[in-house]
């Protein structure tokens, strides 16, 4: 049964007097946990919900992009700009989806919506399999940059717990309540974006285009470069639709969500640009192809010495715990909306102090547990295929709110858009669908394929939910 929203905040309506309408009752299970509101349940505002977007889409790639993608010239520019066009229309998209429906959950409400119960499922299932293996990635890059802090010498035992400390922090400050998720996220995002923003402006002043190289450095054809250069790109957009995911906890949904997702993007992608632009001018193309930081060698050589590699090492710890808090948030919020529908164990619908604390708990045990197996099997190749996973994973709710918005549209669901405003959101739709379809591709064969047996495990997890839930009607 699909859930009723009021038309000011998109909680379900009919709600007894008095109670907390963001923890109203599941139908079908427990009373809500309204008793948990208060003043650690604040709502996010248009300023902290940028904040949740720029912080969940620059996380530690800033840091290593410029050097991931020098082999193939100044061409994997041209990458960005393309990467940038599509996730700006995906943003818009998600932006015109939460007018329609400003409700937790995002991209599982949108499909739910259009599509019914199995679709809205397979986008929460694949979009929380995208978080929690997201975060296991940012805590294992992580620690790469607390070594330069803190030298962990090698030890297996040592790298193990500074990653899992990394990755418990954030969901500690979950476990705390809404509010102090979003003064976590407004600070990370400070911290990281005045440093790293003063590297980029900076580094044009020092800008001298003989470092640039050439502009094609790969085998392969012009289009093959930008391809495989964007494979490169892709995960670092991912987080254009957290503020849509947390549409239940932003005041005034309707407004600021859109809103937010716009700005954080744009916020995130100059920086993106800027940044990779100022280190590709200040450290030589051969020296660049080969760095393991970037960021540092162009600070060493805009200001010489060799204190930029410790100054780097902290903004990148800041970025990353930052985008851990975020996503951890992000994590809980999917499978929260998808279990007050029935479509998750209920377990996953308990909220406290506005947070779904059994959501963020099984999130980091399973983001805590892949960590492990990567540092213990010692094998680098599967966990950077477990990454390119999540690209390929992050795909498929994102196909499917294109695919809603397009149906809305054509169907006219909601309200009626003629003329300019359906020109304009059916080519916004059209480009976002086209991007989304171009990250499948840049995912690789092994990637989509081990994609799609995460895809065919949900199925079964839902066959079993679904088979629970008419049992229950029945006895009814």
């Amino acid at each position: 049964m699909t859930t009723v929203t009021t038309p000011d905040t998109g909680t379900p309506t009919g709600t007894p007097a008095g109670q907390d309408t963001q923890h109203a009752a599941i139908p079908g299970g427990p009373e809500g946990d309204g008793a948990d509101g208060g003043r650690h349940a604040r709502r996010f505002g248009l300023p902290v919900a940028t904040a949740l977007v720029m912080g969940n889409i620059i996380g530690g790639g800033i840091f290593l992009l410029p050097a991931s993608v020098a082999p193939y010239g100044t061409i994997s520019l041209v990458a960005f700009a393309v990467l940038t066009v599509g996730a700006i229309a995906l943003a818009l998209v998600f932006g015109r989806l939460a007018e329609r429906h400003p409700r937790t959950g995002g991209p599982y409400v949108y499909a739910r919506e259009a599509f019914g119960d199995f679709a809205g499922f397979l986008s929460a299932w694949s979009y929380w399999i995208t978080a929690w293996v997201s975060n296991a990635a940012l805590a294992v890059a992580a620690v790469g940059y607390l070594d330069v802090l803190l030298p962990l010498h090698g030890s297996v035992a040592a790298t193990i717990a500074a990653a899992l400390a990394i990755q418990w922090l954030p969901a500690l400050a979950n476990l705390a309540g809404t509010r102090y998720v979003g003064a976590v996220q407004l600070v990370a995002t400070v911290l990281k974006f005045v440093p790293l923003l003063l590297v980029a402006v900076g580094g044009l002043f020092f800008f001298d285009a003989d470092n640039l190289g050439p502009f094609h450095g790969s085998d392969a054809g012009a289009l093959g470069a930008i391809s495989a250069s964007a494979a490169i790109l892709l995960f670092s957009y991912l987080g254009v639709e957290s503020a849509a995911v947390s549409a239940g906890e932003v005041r005034d949904p309707r407004r600021n969500v859109g809103r937010a997702t716009v700005l954080g993007t744009l916020g995130a992608a100059a920086l993106y640009l800027l940044g990779t632009v100022a280190v590709f001018g200040t450290v030589a193309h051969d020296r660049l192809a080969e760095s393991s930081a970037p960021f540092s060698d162009a600070v060493d050589a805009m200001f010489g010495g060799t204190w930029g590699g410790t100054a780097i090492a902290c903004m990148a710890l800041v970025s990353m715990v930052g985008a851990l808090n975020g996503w951890t948030l992000l994590s809980a919020q999917t499978p929260y909306a998808a279990a007050r529908d029935g479509l998750f164990p209920r377990a996953f619908a308990r909220r406290r102090r506005g947070v779904p604390t059994v959501g963020v708990l099984v999130t980091v045990v399973l983001a805590s547990l892949l960590t492990v197996y990567n540092y213990t099997v010692g094998s680098e190749g599967v966990f950077e295929t477990l990454v390119l996973v999540t690209t390929f994973t992050a795909t498929v709710p994102y196909l499917l709110s294109t695919a809603a918005q397009i149906y809305f549209l054509l169907s006219g669901r909601r309200d009626r858009v003629r003329g300019g405003r359906l020109l304009r959101d059916g080519v916004l739709a059209a480009l976002a669908s086209g991007f989304s379809m171009w990250l499948v591709a840049g995912s690789g064969y092994a990637a989509v394929y081990q994609g799609v047996l995460f895809l065919f495990a949900g199925v079964v997890v839902y066959a079993w939910m679904s088979a629970r839930r008419d049992r229950a009607a029945d006895a009814v």
